[in-house]
């Protein structure tokens, strides 16, 4: 009898030993894969190029012209022979395309690829009643209800049905107010709206 209770209590004290290891991996492979998750590559369909991004542009038997390239502030980038050329407000397929109709002047047929290595340039900013605030910098297309979760979730004061999105359109600011509650239950799935870069989201009290 006494020797199952000594067994019994061995066994226990093991687990209080190296139950926070095992919870603590676990942990950390649940904020691996989480953070995984959020650094997805730029969707080369969709994703509108900008200043500060960086790209890797590659054409196809010319090392010369294969190359990793900033985005200036002024929207340009510098590449041998064609020496600038517009990338900003562009995709990556629309600056393939337009890469390509450039060098075609020098080259037969050039193959071009453009990969976007790092999107500096699409960035949001959450503020308020969330646990993170800050700027966020998004790689690929983003919604409202994806971003709260980003931001770490809402704080107990928030006030989820009167979130305010403040957008700048042709130089003039919009409003926009978006019922998270309502989007959650399913009543207006058309207010869970795709954010733009520069967008502000502000969760009041």
């Amino acid at each position: 009898m006494k020797k199952t209770v000594y067994i019994g209590l061995f066994g226990l004290l093991v687990f209080l030993i190296f139950a926070p290891i095992v919870f603590s991996q676990a942990d950390k492979e649940v904020m691996v894969k989480k953070q995984a998750q959020a650094e997805v590559p730029a969707d080369s369909d969709q994703y509108i190029i900008g200043a500060e991004d960086v790209l890797y542009i590659h054409v196809w038997r010319e090392d010369a012209l294969s190359r990793t390239v900033p985005v200036r502030m002024d929207g340009n980038i510098s590449l041998p022979i064609i020496q600038e050329i517009k990338a900003a407000g562009l995709t990556p397929l629309q600056l393939k395309e337009a890469l390509t109709l450039k060098l075609k002047e020098f080259i037969e047929t050039p193959t071009v690829s453009v990969t976007v290595m790092e999107a500096n340039s699409f960035k949001v900013f959450v503020t308020g009643q969330v646990r993170t605030p800050g700027v966020y910098r998004l790689r690929s297309e983003t919604t409202v209800l994806q971003i709260i979760p980003m931001a770490g979730g809402f704080t107990d004061w928030a006030n989820q049905k009167k979130i305010l999105i403040l957008r700048k359109e042709n130089g003039k600011e919009k409003r926009i107010i978006v019922n998270y509650k309502k989007i959650m239950q399913g009543g207006d799935p058309g207010s869970n709206i795709v954010l733009k870069a520069g967008d502000t989201i502000i969760v009041p009290d």
